[in-house]
């Protein structure tokens, strides 16, 4: 029961927070301001919207088709459909508790196609370690670029003091967890040893596999595919279709860890990119515009996507019974 409760809980908190702050910034713009967002919403051209969706969907194909790679290596067949299913579904599920979506895509391969769940938890874990490494290249591009103004942003809106103590508790616990686990004999940490055996062949594999440099190659095109979705939506508002490549990549950036570490972006994203964007000039109005268009557009292909695999996995599972 404690333990229902607590899922719940790390389903729901986010959402209510998330919800608590859309409605709090709402009730922070004048009657006036309200009105000039939702003019921003009627004049926006939805054409760059719906390119915006088009290279969204290229990303999920792109990632799909770069795991392929890394189950290959392991010495598994891969299977495109079942891949962009489970990839869907994974972003489907992030909705609900942050980062949940990579269990649900071994768990599909584990169930569709008989791949142990820990290698194929493992050969995830290898993407998102390649992944976080480009998210700190374009960081560090965006820090290179655009310096001063992410200095302000950092000093103005994160509360630094409180991050240190984080990054210091969470140090701590880290020595802490490898004390355990190299020197404790421990019958879970021994059980918890052999599964990490698994996730360990899994996330090797990117290093191992003869193919590591087209894997490379597709994980550069999955984060361009990326950056070119933001920046084509830019061009639907007049306010933003002159911003520079760099406030692009201070946006694109800033934006990719919050949706990362929330429930997509729900309530947080359009306005830390309206915060963002004010830095350069652009008045708040048509940066939370802007906002809620990326996210609702992101949403909508999400749902849409997510809902779409739900219903045909059956069909996928019915085709191999026969």
């Amino acid at each position: 029961m404690k333990a229902k409760l607590q899922s719940l809980a790390s389903i729901f908190i986010p959402i209510l927070l998330g919800l608590g702050l859309t409605i709090y910034s709402y009730n922070s713009f004048s009657e006036k301001q309200v009105e000039q967002m939702k003019s921003y919403f009627v004049s926006a051209n939805y054409n760059y919207v719906v390119l915006s969706l088009f290279l969204a969907v290229l990303g999920y194909v792109l990632r799909a088709y770069r795991w392929k790679y890394t189950i290959a290596q392991l010495g598994y067949k891969p299977d495109f459909t079942l891949n962009f299913l489970a990839v869907s579904i994974g972003y489907f599920i992030n909705l609900s508790i942050p980062r949940s979506g990579e269990v649900s895509r071994a768990l599909v391969l584990k169930k569709y196609q008989n791949i142990p769940f820990d290698k194929a938890f493992g050969t995830i874990i290898a993407e998102r370690i390649i992944d976080f490494i480009i998210l700190l290249m374009f960081i560090l591009i965006s820090l290179v670029v655009e310096y001063n103004t992410l200095k302000n942003f950092v000093l103005v809106y994160i509360p630094i003091q409180k991050l240190s103590v984080l990054i210091a508790v969470g140090f701590i616990g880290m020595l802490a967890a490898g004390y355990f686990y190299f020197y404790s004999r421990w019958a879970f940490i021994l059980m918890l040893k052999s599964k990490i055996g698994g996730l360990k062949e899994g996330a090797l594999s990117v290093l191992k596999m003869p193919e590591k440099w087209a894997f490379l190659i597709y994980t550069l095109l999955i984060w361009f595919s990326y950056v070119l979705m933001f920046y084509s939506t830019t061009f639907a508002l007049k306010e933003t279709e002159t911003i520079s490549l760099g406030t692009v990549l201070v946006a694109f950036v800033i934006g990719s860890l919050i949706v990362a570490f929330t429930n997509g972006g729900f309530g947080f994203f359009p306005i830390i990119i309206a915060k963002i964007f004010f830095l350069y000039g652009i008045p708040l109005e048509a940066g939370n515009a802007f906002g809620w268009i990326v996210w609702t557009s992101q949403l909508v292909i999400t749902l849409f996507l997510g809902i779409s695999s739900f219903l045909v996995l059956p069909l996928i599972r019915k085709k191999q019974i026969i």
